[in-house]
């Protein structure tokens, strides 16, 4: 099955997670596509976002794009410490597709996992 129109309306996908994505849902029914694909949309994170969040500790609240990708410990030590002294914010500003990049394939899991248990 061709899952590529699903797949396209998902605004910002790299060709990475695009590719990811295909392999994920390789075996799934028409069905099982369109719950997997309303599911992560609605869990996945646009690197852009990261960067704002990640952005907004330099304002002072260090850690939201930790809290944002499930790394709560990370989050919490981030917000304590000033972005680890901001060199933690700097690291993060710089790869914040990456940070997005591990998000979105763990929730592509995660959602693949929860439509075929239905």
């Amino acid at each position: 099955m061709d899952y590529q129109n699903l797949l396209y309306n998902l605004k910002g996908v790299t060709p990475e997670e695009f590719s990811f994505l295909q392999q994920i849902m390789n075996g799934m029914t028409p069905e099982q596509a369109q719950r997997f694909i309303m599911f992560y949309s609605g869990k996945r994170r646009s690197p852009n976002d990261i960067l704002v969040f990640t952005l907004i500790g330099f304002l002072g609240v260090a850690g939201i794009q930790r809290f944002i990708t499930r790394q709560i410990g990370m989050g919490i030590l981030y917000f304590l410490t000033g972005g680890l002294c901001f060199i933690g914010t700097i690291v993060d500003a710089i790869n914040h597709r990456s940070l997005a990049q591990e998000f979105n394939q763990d929730a592509a899991i995660e959602c693949a996992q929860m439509v075929k248990m239905m």
